[in-house]
């Protein structure tokens, strides 16, 4: 009865969410105009959420030195986005494989697969539009990542996924709602909250049913692996290049972001309501609490 249960919120779950994906879902090669002019001296995302703000080195640079560093911090999310969301995609495919195809979950999945990939495909354009590079994650997590999308299954691939979904989110709400930057990241931002807003609903639910019934072994599986998944986004999320970029010394500016109390803040900002929720299911704790504090998101 239980089993019968969890099957029947699951597909009620997933027949709201795919009626929200027909009322409401967006086409970015047309729904955005991406030969419109990037306003000079706007910046790209708001420049309290630059990871250099605040600090001493930002009061030294100038004006368009800032607005470069933050195009290319928000190129810098962007690539980081297609790289979790190519991981994402390949572990949904492995969650429907074997699955029935005419279950409304797994339609969801195939529709959710859908949207990632539109998703990457407007992130790369909004790369290239801002005459940025692709900023490549280390190879030890690409690596990883490689390995992730192989093998991850369970709990701990729910979790994984909301820490890229969540993280990124949270910057974005913040910047569509923003009309003193760039209109065209706010409208990329837009796009990609209202459309992310139903693959977390997704994940959240279904995060909550399997960690309600793994085993001990499996909890502490999906503990350690959502640890390492979040070090990786928070470590992450700007590229040491970016600085070069924006005319400054590397080192410098790493050693500037690392000691900057409002990054931290940021950071934990960030993932505020997403480490709350996995307090909730019982994700914050054991060893991988030592990944979670040296990412900074707590």
């Amino acid at each position: 009865m239980v089993r019968t249960r969890e099957v029947d919120d699951r597909e009620t779950t997933a027949t709201r969410l795919l009626k929200g994906s027909v009322e409401r879902s967006y086409e970015p090669a047309v729904d955005i105009d991406w030969d419109a002019p990037l306003l000079d001296g706007v910046f790209y995302h708001p420049p309290q959420r630059t990871s250099l703000y605040g600090t001493e080195l930002w009061d030294r640079m100038t004006h368009e030195q800032r607005v470069e560093l933050s195009k290319h911090e928000v190129a810098s999310l962007a690539s980081l986005g297609v790289w979790f969301e190519t991981i994402l995609m390949q572990m949904l495919l492995r969650h429907s494989y074997d699955r029935s195809v005419t279950s409304q979950h797994v339609r969801y999945a195939l529709i959710e697969i859908a949207d990632e990939c539109r998703h990457s495909v407007m992130f790369s354009r909004l790369i290239e539009r801002l005459g940025c590079p692709p900023y490549r994650i280390d190879g030890y997590h690409h690596q990883l990542g490689r390995l992730m999308k192989t093998v991850v299954s369970g709990p701990a691939m729910w979790a994984a996924t909301l820490i890229a979904e969540e993280v990124l989110d949270t910057f974005q709400r913040e910047a569509m709602a923003d009309d003193t930057i760039q209109p065209l990241v706010r409208m990329v931002s837009r796009i990609h909250v209202v459309e992310e807003a139903r693959h977390v609903r997704y994940a959240r639910d279904e995060l909550v049913r399997q960690m309600s019934r793994a085993g001990r072994a499996d909890k502490a599986v999906a503990r350690l692996i959502t640890a390492r998944a979040a070090y990786a986004i928070a470590s992450h999320l700007v590229h040491p290049d970016c600085y070069a970029a924006a005319g400054l010394d590397v080192r410098e500016a790493r050693r500037a972001e690392r000691a900057n109390p409002l990054r931290r803040e940021t950071l934990r900002w960030s993932a505020r309501r997403l480490v709350d929720f996995f307090d909730e299911v019982g994700l914050m704790r054991g060893p991988g609490m030592v990944l979670w504090r040296s990412s900074g998101l707590v």
